[in-house]
């Protein structure tokens, strides 16, 4: 099912993120994950993609588990950065023969060293989202950063940017990780105020250690709050503290999220199926 028809249903969607492995001898572990995160029945599942395709074998995979096997919609990921037109549409004819009907379309970080962009390429995620509506029938979904793309000069060219993904074909949107739900409301508003009318999924992650704030800052710049701040604090050093504390905080953001009219849920979860179910559980009546 297209995720688009899921999202007109104008119910609230919880949909949960997994990752590929980097060598196939952790597959069978990272199957198994996969496998118990599929099992909530979550709306739809997103299976990442390494920026150079490195993973590529192994995310159209777990996408066709997702689906075929384990009766979830599935929604993989793709980059660009260092895959021209022609190996996009390799790539797009191998995920219509698994019978994949939803594409994330990312350009991907720029490898250190690499020239970009690729002759037959793409220069940005907008372009090849075009290319994707001219070449395929994908329900196209995007990215966004409601704290301002690290890359952007400013926040009004990064709404220009989203705004171009819109233009293309993009069918919805899913933000970076955020940890302060008023940064979403603020962006959902100016967004809305030139035009971008398509769903936005709230993307948020259950910070379940305290080595991951670190790593979210590297990533996406993300700005902790005070409050959060004080938890990783108290707790960081108590692994189940933590992990109960992150849930929870989590649970909190989704359920305010859903109270002031967010319909689309995506949580980023790591693979880790008892933090996804945790939340499932926290939010059996909400959602």
């Amino acid at each position: 099912m297209k995720i688009s028809e899921i999202l007109k249903q104008g119910k609230p969607t919880i949909s949960f993120e997994v990752y590929p492995p980097k060598t196939e001898d952790l597959f069978p572990k990272h199957r198994e994950a996969t496998m118990k995160i599929s099992s909530l029945k979550p709306d739809f599942m997103s299976v990442t993609y390494g920026a150079n395709g490195g993973t590529r074998k192994y995310t159209f995979q777990m996408a066709s588990d997702i689906q075929n096997d384990y009766g979830v919609t599935a929604l993989p990921h793709i980059t660009c950065v260092t895959t021209d037109r022609n190996g996009i549409h390799e790539r797009l004819d191998d995920l219509k023969a698994r019978g994949i009907e939803n594409v994330m379309a990312l350009r991907g970080d720029i490898p250190e060293g690499y020239e970009f962009p690729i002759q037959n390429g793409y220069h940005h995620a907008n372009e090849l989202m075009e290319d994707i509506r001219e070449y395929s029938d994908f329900c196209i979904g995007g990215a966004c950063y409601p704290e301002g793309h690290p890359e952007a000069p400013s926040k009004q060219a990064d709404m220009d940017n989203l705004k171009r993904k819109q233009d293309a074909g993009c069918s919805f949107l899913t933000t970076q990780m955020f940890f302060d739900n008023s940064i979403l409301y603020s962006f959902l508003y100016r967004i809305r105020e030139i035009g971008i009318t398509i769903p936005v999924l709230a993307g948020i992650m259950p910070i379940t250690q305290k080595k991951q704030i670190e790593t979210a800052i590297k990533l996406s710049g993300t700005v902790f709050p005070a409050r959060f701040l004080s938890i990783a604090d108290k707790f960081g050093d108590n692994p189940k503290a933590m992990k109960q504390a992150g849930i929870a905080y989590a649970t909190e953001q989704i359920i305010d999220l859903v109270a002031n009219g967010v319909k689309g849920i995506h949580v980023y979860s790591m693979n880790k199926p008892d933090v996804a179910a945790k939340i499932k559980e926290n939010l059996s009546e909400i959602l």
